[in-house]
């Protein structure tokens, strides 16, 4: 087969979840599937210097790079897949089509998007609805979620869940968290501190999780940071006023988006990762966390009580008390937070990009004889 695969979420160096998503798939593939000629499709011009390939060294990957703005379907000619890794509107024909439904945000909290963000997405969903040939959805959570708004059969997708860098996110041993503390006070981080990881955005809900934060400190149930690495999203300007009126200007730590490398080290060495999101398609975090042995709290809500398994504490994103409690119990039950570390351990080893990638190749060969069918 030959398959094209739109690339143009992984030629960012900072590369957020639907990057790490293709990147992690396509460099699986690399090292799985020899048999497969693999075409890495993006637009991009001359003159775009912030955009890079990756260094892929497989053989049979080829770099489709649409200079001309073209389009897929002038420049992909003979392919007998195509997959795009997130939405987009489908302009392509002749190959079967695969799209990856992260998740379906714009229709469980509306509110959280402006109106032309939810009508543009309302658009290509309509789009992959009608064209796409199977629908891979990244969790239990997105695909019920899928169904339930579109209604359409249920071998229209199937459900393969994201996996997880291990060689990036793992335990760290006492020399090497010593070391890491010691860069950690380079970005104003002491320890104890609990930790968030995530883009900045309402759904997030990172106001819940001040709010908890200054009631643990109301409580004097805990004396340390909050450390909050991601990038600034929209809606940020509500998040500074509530640091004032609470009380936290010097409590709370922002680092911006960082490293893999310095991600690692935060996971390590913080007491508990905190995550009250009110929706995510997958939640990329909770596994990340896992993989580092840090004791989570999440939610209840959407993919992430599915994809924490009962590895985790989970609470109603938005009841205070209840993150506050929870947060609270991990730091004084140091039996049950060894308990919680040994399971995420255990737990973060059934997540795998090479899994994530067999599956998916699945995909592609269950749709290749159809279109077999189809020239017949």
């Amino acid at each position: 087969m030959r398959i094209a695969i739109n690339a143009r979420s992984i030629l960012l160096a900072n590369r957020t979840g639907i990057g790490r998503y293709t990147y992690h798939l396509l460099n699986s593939f690399g090292q799985i599937d020899q048999q497969n000629e693999y075409w890495l499709y993006a637009r991009k011009n001359f003159f775009d210097r912030k955009r890079r390939w990756p260094q892929f060294s497989y053989p049979h990957f080829k770099v489709r790079a649409d200079v001309l703005g073209l389009g897929p379907d002038r420049c992909l000619k003979g392919v007998d897949i195509y997959h795009a890794p997130s939405p987009e509107a489908l302009t392509i024909h002749g190959p079967k089509i695969v799209v990856t439904i992260h998740d379906l945000i714009y229709k469980i909290h509306p509110e959280t998007h402006t109106l032309e963000t939810i009508e543009a997405t309302s658009r290509q969903m309509e789009g992959i609805i009608k064209f796409a040939d199977r629908i891979i959805c990244v969790s239990g959570s997105t695909r019920r979620d899928l169904h339930r708004f579109f209604g359409l059969p249920q071998e229209k997708s199937c459900m393969i869940y994201n996996g997880v860098d291990h060689s990036v996110f793992y335990p760290l041993q006492p020399d090497e968290r010593r070391a890491a503390m010691d860069r950690l006070r380079g970005l104003g981080i002491k320890t104890p501190y609990l930790l968030y990881v995530g883009t900045i955005e309402p759904r997030k809900n990172l106001t819940g999780l001040l709010k908890s934060f200054a009631l643990l400190k109301s409580k004097k149930d805990f004396a340390g940071q909050l450390v909050v690495a991601g990038m600034k999203g929209w809606m940020m300007a509500a998040v500074a006023p509530m640091i004032k009126e609470l009380g936290l200007r010097d409590e709370v730590i922002f680092t911006g988006f960082v490293s893999d490398a310095q991600l690692r080290e935060l996971y390590n060495l913080a007491e508990a990762f905190v995550f009250p999101s009110l929706y995510e398609g997958f939640g990329f975090p909770i596994v990340e966390a896992f993989c580092c042995g840090t004791p989570v709290v999440t939610s209840n809500t959407s993919s992430c009580a599915e994809i924490a398994g009962g590895c985790a504490l989970t609470v109603d994103p938005r009841q205070v008390p209840q993150i506050a409690q929870a947060i609270q119990r991990l730091l004084e039950d140091r039996v049950f937070n060894q308990e919680l570390r040994q399971k995420a351990i255990k737990k973060a080893q059934e997540f795998s990009f090479l899994k994530t990638a067999q599956e998916t190749l699945k995909v592609y060969e269950q749709l290749a004889p159809l279109k077999e069918r189809a020239h017949a």
